[in-house]
């Protein structure tokens, strides 16, 4: 696959996974040895993508994430992004603040074969939890 068509896959991660609710595609678009890198631990395989994106899906029911840039280079494509929703559901035991929150990351892609096969995330878990209540806000 082309390093364009690369990106289009990526892109439907984020716009019919992540926005659209459509958890098909994670099983279309991950490999099936993939492996999250991501602060809260390591993500195994599609299935473990979707038990990832469910956890936050049910804390954050309108979540939904906006792709700033993507640059590719070689077999990964880089995205910054920027996620909104509210807090509506319990998350890592912390009770529904009804809060709005804007987060931003950066997932740096590794693609085998047109299929994600690694991820490396960060994101403002800081500020997401600030913003939701869960840890006072400096100043």
């Amino acid at each position: 696959m082309s390093v364009e068509e690369d990106k289009a896959n990526v892109r439907r991660v984020f716009e019919e996974g992540w926005n659209q609710g459509n958890t098909a595609v994670f099983d279309e678009l991950f490999a099936a040895d993939y492996v999250g890198h991501d602060p809260s631990g390591p993500i195994h395989g599609p299935e473990g993508f979707k038990q990832y994106y469910a956890t936050y899906r049910a804390a954050f029911p309108d979540t939904h994430l906006t792709i700033e840039d993507m640059i590719a280079e070689g077999d990964k494509i880089v995205t910054r992004w920027t996620a909104t929703g509210t807090n509506q559901g319990t998350l890592m035991g912390i009770p529904p603040s009804g809060k709005r929150v804007t987060i931003t990351g950066i997932s740096i892609t590794r693609i085998a074969n047109g299929k994600a096969v690694e991820d490396w995330v960060n994101f403002d878990g800081l500020g997401m939890l600030q913003q939701i209540g869960a840890i006072p806000t400096p100043g």
